[in-house]
């Protein structure tokens, strides 16, 4: 294992809504996206997921509130709650999660992501 640069890490990709894996340990996948617009409804039944927000604000709407993150902020999505990410500009994240999360959990999307690359 070598040391992992976030920022050097976050300079090879452009997509958007389209995490990218950065390491893994019991499980777990520790992951960096891009995101900007909306984000589709979706939950996971299962698992919770973490976000930590890197740069910029994302908001984190719930069926009952809505969360703010800013950076610095993280905030966990239990499992089986309803969200919906939503960046007014481009937010970069770090997302803890477990390998077999499913990207939109049983939502099926033009946004979703079957397969996710390693960088």
């Amino acid at each position: 294992m070598s040391v992992i640069n976030l920022k050097q890490k976050l300079d090879l990709f452009q997509e958007q809504w389209t995490p990218k894996v950065i390491g893994e340990l019991n499980g777990q996948h520790v992951k960096l996206a891009k995101l900007q617009g909306e984000f589709v409804w979706h939950d996971h039944k299962d698992e919770d997921e973490l976000f930590y927000v890197i740069k910029g604000q994302l908001i984190i709407e719930l069926r009952d509130q809505t969360i703010t993150l800013n950076e610095g902020d993280m905030y966990i999505v239990p499992r089986g709650v309803e969200h919906k990410p939503i960046a007014k500009e481009e937010v970069h994240v770090l997302l803890f999660e477990p390998a077999a999360i499913k990207h939109t959990g049983n939502v099926e999307h033009k946004l979703t992501k079957d397969k996710l690359d390693w960088i």
